[in-house]
């Protein structure tokens, strides 16, 4: 699909990324790695797919995802976790839904019918639904899982929000920053897979305190 883009932010994801770059083959998107210079063995462990690797000038998560995005040159994007708990057969029935509903975004989510995750934990189950039910309630969002960044976008409109969370606060800034600008937004059911290697890189008290003081400013900004 030459019209899309794939961007994978990756942190010491040696054990799992070529895992996922060789799924993706078949598919034939675009794919951009992001990640730190310094990060050798994931770079090394990637070094014979055919793929753009950007080397992240800042730190964290989401400015990954927003060094990716500014660089993108498709006319659409897709957020894609290198961990191996995405599913790349549901990037086309995302597309779809984006065409098909004239969205702006379409966010993939665990929670509804016919969806589901192997990784999830009640404690992020919890605060899913906690922070979910705030976008919903505070912003009008009307996403069911809004810490879930398996999204696909218009790249040109998404870069004119200028997104500025370095760390998982992106999450929320994303969805809640689009809806500010009157983009049309949609839902996609998806199943999260067990990821293949390693622990989630989310503190969930750290990270949870970080994206409730997020929210609380984007309501009174």
């Amino acid at each position: 699909m030459e019209n899309l883009t794939l961007i994978i932010p990756a942190k010491y994801e040696s054990e799992s990324l070529p895992n996922v770059l060789e799924e993706l083959k078949k598919f034939k998107y675009n794919i951009c790695v992001v990640l730190k210079d310094t990060d050798l063995e994931t770079i090394n462990s990637i070094k014979n797919f055919d793929i753009k690797v950007i080397y992240q000038k800042g730190q964290g998560y989401g400015n990954a995802l927003i060094e990716g995005i500014n660089l993108c040159k498709t006319k659409y994007f897709c957020i894609f976790n290198a961990d191996g708990s995405f599913n790349p057969n549901e990037i086309q029935g995302m597309m779809n839904r984006l065409n098909s509903n004239n969205s702006d975004l379409i966010f993939a989510s665990r929670y509804e019918k016919n969806a589901g995750s192997e990784d999830d934990t009640f404690v992020t189950l919890l605060g899913n639904y906690i922070f979910s039910s705030i976008g919903k309630v505070f912003f009008n969002l009307g996403i069911s899982d809004i810490l879930y960044t398996f999204v696909i976008g218009n790249t040109i409109k998404t870069k004119e929000l200028n997104l500025q969370s370095n760390d998982f606060r992106f999450c929320v800034e994303l969805p809640i920053k689009a809806k500010k600008n009157n983009f049309s937004l949609g839902v996609f059911p998806s199943y999260e897979r067990k990821r293949i290697a390693g622990k989630k890189k989310v503190n969930a008290f750290k990270d949870g305190s970080l994206i409730l003081k997020k929210l609380i400013e984007l309501y009174f900004s």
